[in-house]
């Protein structure tokens, strides 16, 4: 009888844990797939600013409008009570992005966006490394999905013959840029992990902000910096900042009741979005190869999505 009792309540907790799964993975992936919508708008912003504006100047309006943002929430929620060491790989994350971000504007306004963006996602192997190394192993149906789409992302970079290719320049501003923005989107899973999601992405931009105003500090001390311009565009670089932070907010509640890898891998298809906005707006040419990499993207998100 109490064995009985004892295969009756483990049947329970399985079917327990399957329903709470089966009921959290598609809010999971709704989180990243609107994740990489606001990437790819963000993206797609930035770059186009900075091709009107110094990359760092963009850098610091957004992310300190981001974060004058974010303070304002967290005051008007009591936010600033969960403060706790977790904090700090928000620090740690506030500090490497400015950086990653100077890199990716900057790859952005010298090369083709429909071809810097995908390349930049590259940087996916770090959550997904992470992941992996904290015992994460998706299954067989997951794995082809999350193959797939890498596979399609690489794609969509091209560059085929005829058609904008990637200077070696912008080819080092956008691989250094992609594994900083890995290390940013795993610091912040792992600083938001504990429930004070508002409060990680308040310091973490607070902290881009401190950083970018010391590094546009430095710049001001060799060359006159015209802020005016910035200023002008400030509507348009707050738009950039929130919506960028709001992709990172996503992915964090993406990633934290679900598998890191495969939120990860469904918040960078963000390209896809970068590259048809550059289409319609700049009129940049999609390859065909671009093409291909977009519907295989979308194809490993089905995978995903139903695995």
């Amino acid at each position: 009888m109490l064995r009985r009792h004892r295969q009756i309540h483990r049947l329970y907790c399985e079917v327990h844990h399957a329903v709470r799964f089966l009921l959290r993975r598609p809010v999971s992936a709704a989180f990243a797939l609107l994740a990489s919508l606001l990437w790819g708008v963000a993206d797609y912003g930035g770059g186009a600013i900075t091709r009107r504006l110094p990359a760092l100047t963009v850098v610091v309006l957004s992310q300190t409008a981001a974060a004058a943002v974010l303070a304002v929430a967290v005051t008007a929620t009591g936010g600033w009570g969960g403060a706790g060491p977790a904090l700090w790989y928000a620090v740690l994350a506030g500090a490497i992005g400015p950086f990653a971000l100077l890199a990716f504007y900057r790859a952005l306004a010298l090369g083709p966006m429909g071809v810097v963006s995908p390349l930049a996602t590259v940087g996916v192997l770090v959550p997904i490394g992470v992941g992996l190394f904290l015992g994460e192993r998706p299954g067989a149906v997951q794995g082809l999905g999350i193959a797939v789409a890498v596979a399609g992302v690489a794609l969509a970079g091209g560059p085929q013959r005829g058609g904008p290719a990637v200077g070696r320049r912008v080819l080092v501003l956008t691989l250094g840029a992609a594994f900083a923005f890995g290390a940013v989107l795993a610091l912040v899973a792992h600083a938001g992990a504990g429930g004070a999601l508002l409060l990680t992405l308040c310091v973490q931009r607070l902290t881009n902000a401190v950083v970018g105003a010391g590094m546009l500090a430095a710049q001001a001390r060799r060359q006159s910096l015209e802020l005016r311009a910035g200023l002008r565009e400030l509507p348009a670089l707050t738009a950039v900042g929130v919506a960028d932070v709001a992709a990172n907010g996503l992915y964090a509640a993406a990633s934290s009741p679900g598998s890191v890898a495969v939120a990860a891998v469904l918040a960078s298809l963000y390209p896809v979005v970068t590259a048809l906005m550059a289409r319609g707006l700049l009129k940049e040419r999609l390859l065909r190869v671009q093409v291909l990499g977009a519907g295989l993207a979308v194809a490993g998100t089905l995978i995903l999505a139903t695995g």
